[in-house]
């Protein structure tokens, strides 16, 4: 399966990622290596992940992270990440 970054997904993470990076550009830095690398593992089993509390759709599904939701769709050939989020109600503007 192939991974798609949508727009929503890599706006809201270059957000939190530069406000991390002004009090420690390390953090900032790991966090999203670790971030991408979850990620990457989600084609072996994406049904592994809980369905999206954000949607009423059993194909999105919803990483946790520290904290950190990221909300990805499982198409049959590919999975669309396209939400980020924390502490909003809504993981895309």
């Amino acid at each position: 399966m192939r991974i798609i970054y949508k727009d929503t997904f890599v706006e809201r993470l270059e957000r939190q990622l530069k406000y991390i990076a002004k009090k420690s550009p390390k953090s900032a830095k790991n966090l999203k290596t670790e971030i991408i690398q979850r990620i990457k593992e989600i084609p072996e089993n994406p049904y592994l992940f809980r369905k999206s509390i954000y949607f009423e759709n059993e194909a999105i599904r919803d990483l946790i992270y520290k904290g950190y939701t990221v909300v990805f769709r499982i198409n049959e050939n590919q999975i669309e990440v396209f939400g980020f989020t924390k502490f909003q109600e809504k993981p895309t503007d």
